[in-house]
């Protein structure tokens, strides 16, 4: 029902060309992909940790494979650095859009020489944001790639890979980000890598979610099933006029929490379950202490985001 549906690749989707692997070095099959397109998915992100994984060859495979979707924008990690600096300019609806994509780093591996255009890497150290100097100085690409595109389109999205895994709470590191995005007119910031539901806030007009945590995954459960209870948002981009000048504003805001069901002793089964469904009941019993447990978390930074309510037996 959504004109644009994004989501977060988070494996390298080399496939059997390249040789599909599990952890800690993974390499997905490109039938994962199929069927996220297949559920109406068409924004994609793939600069994530595990974007090297399988090397330039997972890269180049994958890159190859996103190339062929009718109708689905992937950014994050690129073939060449013509295909790096190209400035996309998308439409939906009247409103023109773009959209970025960066991570905090490849889990060690190092790019060949060269060949830096391969991802998207705003390096951090997890010091300080302040006295990572090599942090700093990346945001001078940052924003280039912003200025590259920003006044060619209404709205700006970039996706944000950062932070600490499993960690309910943003970073420092983070948090700059988010207000450097937001200084340089970005309108929607999206988050990953946490693995787990983070608070989510306004910075002026910016949308900022620090992390939703997974939608599809085999993570083990453990507290409060942190790994599969995450959040669904949706949100309706507006063009409007506001004295004499057009802004981006968000309307009809909505956050459903949802839990990934899956078959622990088989892994296999998979479900995604939302948790205003009566289905709920069935695959998550303490469902209604689960959700007060992420709704006080994701509302922490601003508690006035909508929240769609759990089930009511």
């Amino acid at each position: 029902e959504c004109d644009l549906c994004y989501y977060n690749q988070e494996t390298i989707l080399g496939g059997t060309q390249v040789g599909v692997s599990s952890y800690p070095c993974f390499c997905s099959p490109q039938e994962a992909g199929d069927a996220m397109v297949d559920l109406g998915f068409n924004l994609v992100s793939t600069a994530t940790n595990h974007t090297f994984d399988a090397g330039e060859e997972g890269i180049l495979e994958s890159y190859k494979y996103w190339n062929k979707q009718d109708g689905v924008f992937m950014t994050g990690s690129f073939d060449s650095l013509d295909s790096r600096n190209e400035v996309h300019v998308l439409e939906c609806n009247g409103v023109k859009y773009s959209m970025l994509s960066y991570t905090y780093g490849l889990n060690g591996f190092q790019l060949p020489e060269g060949k830096e255009y391969l991802v998207n890497v705003w390096p951090c150290k997890f010091t300080s944001p302040e006295e990572d100097t090599e942090y700093q100085e990346y945001k001078k690409q940052v924003k280039k790639d912003i200025d590259a595109v920003r006044d060619k389109v209404d709205c700006l999205i970039v996706c944000m890979h950062a932070g600490v895994e499993y960690s309910t709470k943003e970073t420092d590191y983070q948090r700059d980000m988010a207000q450097f995005l937001a200084d340089c007119g970005v309108n929607l910031v999206l988050g990953t890598h946490p693995h787990v539901i983070e608070p989510a806030e306004y910075i002026g007009d910016t949308l900022v979610y620090y992390s939703l945590g997974n939608l599809f995954c085999a993570q083990m459960q453990d507290d409060y099933y942190n790994k599969v209870t995450s959040i669904m948002g949706q949100v309706t981009i507006k063009k409007v006029s506001d004295n004499g000048e057009t802004k981006i504003v968000f309307e009809d805001l909505n956050h459903e929490m949802i839990y990934c069901y899956y078959n622990q002793a088989t892994w296999a089964d998979y479900l995604i379950v939302p948790f205003s469904s009566p289905e709920i009941m069935k695959f998550l019993p303490e469902y209604e202490d689960v959700y007060e447990h992420y709704k006080d978390i994701f509302l922490q930074d601003d508690k006035t985001l909508p929240m769609a309510l759990p089930y009511k037996g």
